[in-house]
């Protein structure tokens, strides 16, 4: 296999099947999926696109979203796409690290992101809306439906994605054909999606549950989807009756428990739940059975590997675990000094081999280099163990990265902007259990003697510098930020500290 749409169009000979309904009720079939991207794929040459060349896009989810992520894999083109809560200041960095050949814009962000695009020297920045309006659509109209495919091979890049880390830049993960492919085939196969199935989607396509795991899963699999905007409890709630299977991340799960619609009648015709994005707590998983009679099914990936890990289909779903590697995926549990490799049940480094593991970071050699031993292993920056059953255990991170609600939030950038506010002399930023978002962001904060900053005025001053799910939950204040012998902030400290903010 090297293109991954020849793939999905072989799986779709019947293209009078539904691909997904919006919540508004719009259908959308695979013929029109078909001939919409072609459409979309010849708007792209007529833009200058090659194969290899970048596609970076901050659009709404919408259908022509995804028929736009389609017509970049059939055009060999590499798929970018941007949080929509980013800032034009956040974006800045993504597209003056990648290079794309064009961005495509939401039509109410165009005239800023065109700015931004002159100011970098990209000449092409078109606008794409959730109606099919905007000036790329104004091209794509003009396009014949008719598109020979861009032939790929399976280690050709198919998108890069970027993640945050805790220390450094963020990096872009280079993406291939196969590494998509392969998952996505694997997972349909383990969790025994078909053509029958309706899968709700209310998650975001700009990372990878959304857009690789849902909608790929479903495109192979020739199934549909329901297709939310966001989610919405009582929307869900709403089109569950019509679907076979959901995928969220456990703030779905925890507001849906809040709804007294959710009933075992409501979801008896449900055959799938999975989880995933940030660690779903015990407490939920259990709440979650006796409320519906279902156990969620909770998986382990990452931007750089798509899924590691999953919970079985067919057998015990382990409250607290991540379940078994994958087929075809290899996991270890490594000294993180030495890389040694550590005994069942001890504790360390998770590393992950297999075809989903990206291809390394864009233009980042050396970091890329760091991150992979000399046998092929992906270090995670994860920390867990595997029990005597073989189920993997996540149980923290050899990094400092926050996930909030699903999203990635770097400490380091929202502390950035932080200290540079008058009147704070530091700031430490952390994660805190949280019973809504896995995980709330918390800002510890220093100030010079005799400012009288406050938690509101931090936060007012930080709103439009950031996206909003990196804005701080809590601010606190100290006099001074807990340090070991060699100087370095001990976050350990401030969480345990914080522990109950949120209780």
């Amino acid at each position: 296999m090297g293109n991954l749409f020849a793939a999905i169009r072989a799986a779709n000979q019947d293209v009078s099947r539904t691909f997904l309904v919006t919540g508004s009720g719009r259908h959308v079939n695979y013929a029109d999926l078909f001939r919409d991207s072609g459409r979309m794929a010849n708007a792209l040459v007529i833009l200058g696109v090659k194969p290899g060349d970048r596609v970076a896009v901050q659009i709404d989810k919408s259908p022509e979203a995804l028929t736009l992520y389609l017509a970049c894999l059939r055009s060999g083109a590499v798929y970018l796409p941007l949080n929509t809560g980013y800032t034009a200041r956040e974006i800045e960095y993504f597209l003056r690290d990648a290079e794309p050949r064009v961005v495509i814009a939401s039509p109410h962000r165009h005239v800023e992101i065109d700015d931004l695009c002159i100011s970098l020297g990209i000449e092409i920045c078109e606008s794409l809306g959730v109606e099919g309006d905007g000036t790329f659509c104004e091209i794509v109209d003009l396009c014949d439906p008719a598109f020979a495919d861009v032939e790929r091979q399976p280690d050709d890049l198919a998108a890069i994605l970027y993640t945050s880390g805790t220390t450094g830049r963020s990096k872009g993960a280079m993406l291939t054909h196969h590494n998509l492919f392969s998952n996505a085939e694997t997972l349909q196969s383990y969790w025994r999606f078909t053509k029958d199935d309706v899968l709700l989607h209310a998650l975001p396509i700009f990372h990878t549950h959304g857009l690789f795991v849902a909608s790929n899963v479903t495109l192979l699999a020739g199934a549909s989807m329901i297709f939310l905007s966001k989610f919405d409890g009582d929307e869900v709630i709403r089109h569950l009756p019509r679907t076979t299977s959901m995928m969220g991340v456990p703030t779905f799960y925890v507001r849906l428990l809040q709804s007294p619609a959710l009933t075992k009648d409501l979801v008896r015709h449900i055959r799938l739940f999975v989880s995933g994005s940030a660690p779903l707590l015990a407490d939920t998983h259990r709440e979650w059975e006796a409320r519906t009679g279902h156990r969620i099914l909770e998986r382990y990936g990452m931007t750089e590997t798509n899924m590691n890990t999953s919970n079985p289909y067919d057998g015990e779903r382990v409250a607290g675990t991540v379940g078994f590697p994958l087929p075809g995926v290899s996991v270890r549990i490594t000294d993180p000094e030495s890389g040694k490799h550590l005994a069942q049940g001890e504790i360390g480094m998770i590393e992950v081999k297999g075809p989903n593991v990206f291809r390394g970071y864009w233009r980042m050699p050396e970091k890329t280099a760091a991150e992979f031993r000399a046998d092929g292993f992906f270090i995670t920056g994860d920390l867990g163990k595997i029990d005597d059953r073989g189920y993997v255990h996540i149980v923290g991170r050899g990094k400092d990265l926050i996930i909030s609600g699903g999203y990635n939030v770097y400490p380091k950038e929202v502390e950035t902007e932080i200290d540079a506010m008058l009147g704070v002399v530091e700031s430490a930023v952390i994660g805190v259990d949280h019973p809504d978002f896995g995980e709330g962001v918390t800002a510890v904060v220093v100030a010079q003697k005799g400012h009288s900053l406050t938690e509101a005025g931090v936060l007012k001053a930080l709103d439009g510098r950031l996206a909003k799910f990196k804005l701080p939950k809590r601010v606190f204040f100290v006099d001074d930020l807990p340090r070991n012998t060699m100087g370095k902030v001990q976050k350990n400290l401030l969480r345990d500290q914080y522990a109950d903010s949120f209780q």
